[in-house]
């Protein structure tokens, strides 16, 4: 394990502490971390931290991860947590942003909220499926255009994150936490994504998508090297998939 450093985030009081005494035994007692390049971790500054994402309980594994190596995770969120009593609340204190359901941000809420990333120096995790993957064997699906769009709009770094072994802890689309025996989760930290060729450039939907393509081959080979194999050739694609079942799609 990487050693944190001196005057980290999580050295300072704030409402995080609070998180960690609820959310840390838990995972301290079921979840034994491998962390390969941990050092490529930013220990300071903004950036949008992207992992591959399976399980329900990904978030919390992450969100220890952070922690453990040094910064306060900052999440999109949905909307409807907030609205649940003194959750609600421990979430607003540290920064959380509400996303509506089908991704949409409520208001002005994601610009003003990477605005403050960079004014603060702050992270966010921002996973960019959107979702749990639909993929059967597990591997990143076709992502969506919000950790770029956020790298790109506030000039930020984006770390891309792979990890493997939740699906032990909690399988995809279950409730039920197996906490023993105590699983390891095996997580690779990636180098900061050179987006350098998208900026300056119209952030349309072409240049998002491209944008996007390449954090997802970034995340895929990680996690490729964290799985010793390798993902398919062509990457999951939830509205192609959508289209076939109902009978519209078109070749």
């Amino acid at each position: 394990m990487t050693r944190i450093r001196e005057g980290s985030e999580t050295t300072r009081p704030s409402v995080f502490w609070v998180l960690a005494v609820l959310v840390l035994p838990l995972i301290n007692l079921s979840v034994r971390y491998r962390i390969t390049d941990g050092g490529k971790f930013p220990r300071s500054g903004a950036f949008v931290m992207a992992p591959n994402h399976f399980s329900e309980i990904d978030p919390l594994v992450m969100g220890v991860l952070s922690w453990k190596l040094g910064r306060a995770p900052r999440f999109m969120a949905k909307a409807s947590v907030f609205s649940i009593p003194v959750i609600g609340v421990l979430l607003r204190k540290s920064g959380q942003i509400p996303v509506s359901r089908g991704g949409a941000v409520r208001g002005n809420e994601p610009v003003k909220a990477a605005e403050r990333l960079v004014r603060n120096g702050q992270m966010v995790v921002v996973y960019p499926e959107g979702s749990l993957t639909r993929d059967p064997g597990l591997w990143p699906m076709r992502g969506k255009t919000g950790a770029v769009r956020i790298a790109l709009e506030q000039g930020i770094p984006i770390v891309p994150v792979a990890h493997w072994g939740t699906q032990a802890l909690m399988p995809r689309y279950s409730k039920r936490l197996s906490v023993f025996p105590r699983k390891t989760v095996l997580v690779k930290i990636g180098d900061p994504i050179d987006l350098d060729e998208f900026r300056g450039r119209n952030l349309d939907t072409a240049t998002l998508n491209e944008a996007t393509t390449v954090v997802m081959e970034a995340i895929t080979h990680l996690l490729e090297d964290l799985r010793g194999e390798k993902a398919p050739v062509k990457r999951w694609n939830p509205a192609e998939h959508d289209q076939k079942e109902t009978g519209r799609f078109e070749a």
